[in-house]
């Protein structure tokens, strides 16, 4: 017979693992799917989460799923959730593997991932001189040569956002023709070069960042590049069943982490655009308290015994 949890997260980073921690000292028989292939695997440490600056993606992982461990309720699957169906206090996950897990609530903590860009030598420095947030890589290149891959509409807000871990950066809009004159005006009079052109090749060496050739034959060196990433919610599961979504494919939850579905809930990337591993931590431990809360209130309509 199937066990039927109380709650299944589907995710295993840092919105995941918190919603985890939350239910386990909840006392809620817990289940966290997670493939171990997270978004920021390509990079060597994490930043801006309190008590854990700079330590690797991995390490985080690691010391999480040791001090969730004190709590017997929780179990970790090296899985992942292929379809789900049912509806609230009745769901079914099936996994890659073909087993089917019960649970009342669902928790999707799923993430982002990268649609890759068509950009030659980008994946080679991705992680270790090209970066896409400076909250958490820009102390790391500050006062340095950068090159900001951005498209025409995102340009000045980028360039206002870098101004404040380096002066000398240089836009490369990559061939898109969305920038707006008055913009590029703003961007000149603060004496931000502008290049048009598409990219040739990123040339690296061992990962670091030397020079962006472009296809007009210039030459912009650089130690180090931030990027405008394409993202798109790492699960169709969501969109499957039925939660509301953003243009953007983010799904749309309350403050609590509830989704336009009954039962199900959402956090972290998969649930924000604000690309934090300490904020997808406390939306995850929002989550949790919302699935708590719900669970008791409905355990408490039907008059069981706490």
């Amino acid at each position: 017979m199937t066990m039927t949890y109380d709650c299944i997260i589907i995710g295993g980073g840092p919105a995941g693992l918190n919603a985890g921690l939350v239910l386990g000292r909840a006392r809620k028989n817990v289940l966290i799917l997670d493939e171990g292939r997270p978004r920021n695997q390509v990079t060597r440490e994490t930043h801006g989460f309190l008590t854990r600056d700079g330590v690797s993606p991995s390490e985080f992982r690691r010391i999480a799923k040791e001090q969730i461990s004190a709590y017997p309720s929780v179990t970790f699957v090296a899985d992942i959730a292929a379809s789900i169906t049912g509806t609230d206090g009745h769901f079914q996950i099936t996994t890659a593997q073909g087993i089917t897990h019960g649970s009342k609530k669902v928790l999707f903590a799923v993430g982002k991932k990268d649609v890759p860009l068509d950009i030659q030598g980008l994946a080679d420095v991705y992680g270790t001189s090209a970066f896409v947030c400076p909250y958490c890589d820009g102390w790391e290149l500050r006062d340095q040569a950068l090159v900001l891959i951005v498209n025409g509409a995102h340009a000045a807000h980028f360039a206002k956002v870098m101004s404040g871990w380096t002066k000398r950066f240089t836009i490369c809009l990559n061939g898109s023709d969305d920038m707006t004159s008055a913009d590029r005006e703003e961007l000149t009079q603060h004496n931000v070069p502008i290049y048009d052109a598409p990219i040739r090749s990123i040339v690296s060496t061992e990962g670091i960042v030397q020079y962006v050739e472009l296809e007009d034959g210039a030459i912009l060196p650089c130690t180090g590049i931030f990027f405008g990433p394409k993202l798109v919610t790492a699960s169709g599961l969501p969109k499957t069943l039925g939660c509301e979504m953003t243009e953007t494919g983010t799904v749309v939850v309350d403050k609590f982490g509830k989704t336009s579905v009954p039962g199900v809930y959402g956090a972290g990337d998969a649930a924000t655009e604000m690309y934090q591993a300490i904020t997808a931590a406390s939306l995850g431990a929002l989550a949790g308290i919302g699935i708590n809360s719900e669970l008791l209130m409905e355990d408490w309509g039907r008059g069981h015994d706490q």
